[in-house]
């Protein structure tokens, strides 16, 4: 290819990944449902965006390197503490018992539907095991499971993308090698990829958490040792073992975000851009690489394998591994309406059926567009019945606000205490000693650790928050904050407003909505309940007592509406009042 081809074929990529992803977020649909059918588009419409000749050998090495980048923010977002009880039987249960069964499930039904050979259809169950984090994270977003299933989804997502990813090299050495090796010497060179990631993962987590803890590295430094760090070590395995990089990515992230005193947020906002970015090129680029040719005599086969994973493999799965613990009927039946294919699925076929092919495996060439249909079909289906179906089992997360409270005054913890007395589940963060103590006192669930950590839900006791009220005395702290949290958490983050005539460094001029009137700024309402005002909360049933502020109006169905410099929300009979009287 020409210069100008390849940098036609690069931009294409780029800005078709972008605006793929800007276009599910508008329709509010998972970014896959758009990313795939675009990149096929693509690749079938177009001679430049054609990763495999853009860069040559250099596309398979650095589909996994990528891919063990994803894992590792994967990691990161696994809180140990969250892991245990049912929740890690239940995980343990989808990895051994999930994964051969489902592998075996996906072999008999590829060899008669497919027409392939035993060794191919084998090499398809192995790649169909997986999920992901980068699927089953945006759908579980989008229909806002409740905690405890949303804790095992992303476990799981996020520990068999490794295991399926060693699965389908093991099986594909097994099957180039054909009847050299027995049973025993495969299932050794499983356990000794394992070992070769483990030991990467805990080598390449002693050097990183090194790194961080000693030179305290700036945000954007920070992020760039994470992703130096990640790609050496996940080459340096895959050099030594086919995709043990991918284990001790997941690893490493797992070290990061659970060993104290690593000293800085791991997942920083560029980070967090570099993986989304990420995950849409590497969508379009292996979907680019089905043809239509390839997908004739394979999509109605495909579909017929997708229905028994779906209505049959899936669910005897969950019902399985939810035995014996105390999982409803309603979130066992989730989790077996819940497993999507993703980008590991794609990577391993993409990575290995060109090989089998040129090793002359019967029916080796089906496998890639066989698990296009398959990604396809199973994120199409779970992305648009998801939320249906969890609405039908009743496991959708209560629309009931749970806001973070920033600030230890003793107004705020008033305000803590009048939210609780309205049916809220308030959790307060405070940075002086003085003033945790006296929201320990009042009673109040006191949130540990950094504000970070606290905001973004880094702990079990502190999953579900709705939004951040930044209340402190210091404007330029709430304004500051503000910015650094906006787009952390899944609700607004609202803070105080400072005077009028203020000279701070940053909050006259800092952007977020400000609550309150211009008037009722962090220090008036320090000075008036000084002077006696009190915060509290009052049942609405007509109009307001004269000469109270109304602060907040807690709907009946739970919702916290806050008056702001902008809205005020309208007192209606059934509400519950936040007044400053």
């Amino acid at each position: 290819m020409t210069t100008d081809q390849i940098l036609t074929g690069l931009a294409l990529i780029t800005v078709l990944a972008v605006g793929s992803q800007v276009l599910a977020g508008a329709l509010r649909i998972p970014a896959l449902i758009v990313l795939l059918p675009v990149g096929f588009t693509a690749g079938a419409l177009t001679d430049e965006v054609d990763p495999g000749r853009l860069l040559g050998g250099a596309f398979s090495p650095m589909v996994s390197l990528a891919v063990a980048v994803i894992l590792y923010d994967a990691g990161l977002g696994l809180d140990l503490r969250r892991f245990v009880s049912h929740t890690r039987r239940v995980v343990r249960r989808l990895l051994w018992f999930g994964v051969p069964v489902t592998c075996v499930s996906a072999a008999l039904l590829a060899a008669p539907l497919l027409g392939m050979s035993g060794d191919a259809a084998i090499m398809l169950g192995a790649i169909v095991v997986v999920s992901g984090p980068t699927v089953v994270g945006p759908l579980l977003t989008f229909v806002r499971p409740t905690e405890r299933v949303q804790r095992i989804l992303v476990w799981e997502g996020s520990l068999i993308d490794p295991v399926g990813g060693l699965l389908g090299a093991v099986v594909f050495h097994a099957v180039t090698a054909g009847e050299q090796h027995g049973l025993g010497s495969r299932v050794g060179a499983f356990l000794l990829s394992v070992a070769v990631g483990v030991a990467g993962g805990v080598v390449g987590s002693a050097v990183l958490v090194l790194l961080l803890r000693r030179l305290r590295p700036g945000e954007v430094l920070g992020a760039t040792v994470q992703l130096a760090a990640v790609v050496g070590v996940a080459a340096a395995c895959d050099v030594a073992r086919d995709d043990t990089g991918l284990i001790a990515a997941v690893l490493m992230g797992l070290a990061v975000a659970n060993l104290p005193g690593v000293g800085v947020s791991t997942r920083r906002p560029f980070f967090e851009t570099l993986v989304h970015l990420v995950i849409g090129l590497l969508f379009v680029s292996i979907s680019a690489t089905v043809t239509p040719q390839s997908l004739r005599h394979v999509v109605l086969p495909a579909l017929g394998i997708v229905a028994v994973l779906v209505l049959v493999t899936r669910p005897v799965v969950a019902v399985v591994s939810g035995l014996r613990t105390d999982l409803t009927r309603g979130e066992r039946g989730f989790v077996g309406w819940m497993a999507p294919r993703g980008i590991v699925a794609a990577s391993t076929a993409s990575t290995f059926s060109a090989a089998l092919v040129d090793d002359g495996i019967g029916g080796a060439s089906r496998i890639l567009p066989a698990t296009f249909v398959v990604i396809v079909a199973t994120v199409t289906l779970y992305g648009l019945t998801a939320a249906p179906v969890a609405r039908r089992l009743r496991v959708v997360r209560t629309a009931r606000s749970r806001p973070l409270l920033v600030g230890g005054a003793p107004w705020v913890v008033e305000l803590g205490l009048a939210l609780r007395s309205a049916g809220l589940e308030v959790v307060l963060w405070a940075g002086r000693e003085e003033e945790r103590e006296r929201i320990t006192a009042a009673g109040l669930r006191l949130a540990p650790g950094e504000l970070l950590a606290a905001a973004t839900g880094a702990g079990a006791e502190l999953e579900g928050l709705t939004g951040v009220l930044l209340l402190t005395e210091e404007d330029d702290f709430n304004a500051l904050a503000a910015t650094r949290l906006a787009g952390q958490i899944e609700g607004p983050v609202q803070r105080l407003g400072p005077p009028a005539d203020s000279e701070g460094v940053v909050a006259p001029y800092s952007g977020g909505e400000v609550l309150f009137g211009a008037d009722l700024t962090g220090a008036e309402l320090a000075r008036r309940c000084a002077e006696g005002a009190r915060v509290g909360a009052h049942p609405v049933a007509g109009p307001l007592p004269r000469g109270a502020e109304l602060l907040f109006l807690v709907r009946p169905d739970g919702r916290l509406l806050p008056v702001t410099r902008r809205t005020g929300p309208t007192p209606r009979n059934g509400d519950v009042a936040i007044l400053l009287t």
